[in-house]
């Protein structure tokens, strides 16, 4: 009778373990998905926005390799210059491939509404923790918070004269739950005195250090209590797609 029912489990383990690999094979979400799936999708993906992606990334790799041959033929030293070859091309391949991600992304989000949090992603997660969206008004201009080294950092984006009244506000309601911490307050867009979404993020990076993270943690909890008592964006996580080929975010 034991050795039934501990067959019986075992077959049960089974299927539970063959389900579940079966859901991550077709799963969308990223998480679910192995490293080289996630390589080869992000590989797709930026291609579809970078046409030069493939021969950067093969000149890249085979570059150093045929550099690395020649001096093999020449020195008579195949056991060092041909392996160093490959090794430098695929570190630059790798290199050239993140970078160019990196500028994909920008390129694929730049102009739609909630384009900022993609380039507040970009900030180190150890260090930094961000909040898409956390005021906004019925023309879709939206303020959007990161957490960090540098303090309370608000990003605002769409219409320049109606972001910056929206973000007076915002600064009001956060220095009054910080504490005297610094909150800063910044615009994304293309105008003057507004920040390229591209360098939004390293523009944060370079901001003074002002909070450890103890004081960072206590910080978090009293914004969360302030999100709490606010209405939720009704639309989607992530940037939003244009409409009629024109960008939903106005004043860029």
């Amino acid at each position: 009778m034991a050795s039934e029912k501990a067959k019986a489990l075992a077959a049960e383990q089974k299927a539970q373990v063959k389900a579940e690999k079966l859901r991550k094979k077709n799963s969308t979400d990223p998480k679910d998905w192995g490293q080289w799936k996630q390589f080869i999708e992000t590989y797709k993906a930026t291609a579809e926005v970078d046409s030069k992606l493939p021969p950067i990334l093969a000149s890249a790799f085979f570059g150093p390799v045929l550099v690395g041959v020649l001096v093999a033929l020449l020195t008579k030293t195949w056991w060092l210059w041909p392996w160093l070859g490959l090794m430098v091309g695929m570190s630059l391949a790798m290199w050239l491939f993140l970078r160019r991600v990196k500028a994909a992304t920008y390129k694929k989000y730049e102009g739609q509404v909630g384009s900022a949090e993609v380039a507040l992603r970009m900030l180190p997660q150890k260090e930094w923790t961000s909040t898409p969206a956390v005021a906004f008004n019925r023309d879709m201009d939206v303020i959007h918070r990161a957490l960090g080294p540098a303090g309370v950092i608000l990003v605002g984006e769409g219409d320049p004269h109606r972001v910056r009244q929206l973000l007076a506000t915002e600064v009001k309601k956060h220095e009054q739950v910080a504490y005297g911490v610094k909150v800063v307050a910044l615009q994304v867009g293309k105008r003057e005195g507004q920040i390229p979404l591209d360098k939004l993020a390293d523009h944060i990076k370079k901001l003074p250090k002002t909070l450890d993270k103890v004081k960072q943690d206590d910080v978090a909890k009293r914004l969360r209590a302030l999100d709490a008592m606010r209405s939720k964006l009704p639309i989607p996580k992530g940037p939003m797609p244009t409409r009629g080929g024109r960008s939903a975010t106005r004043g860029r």
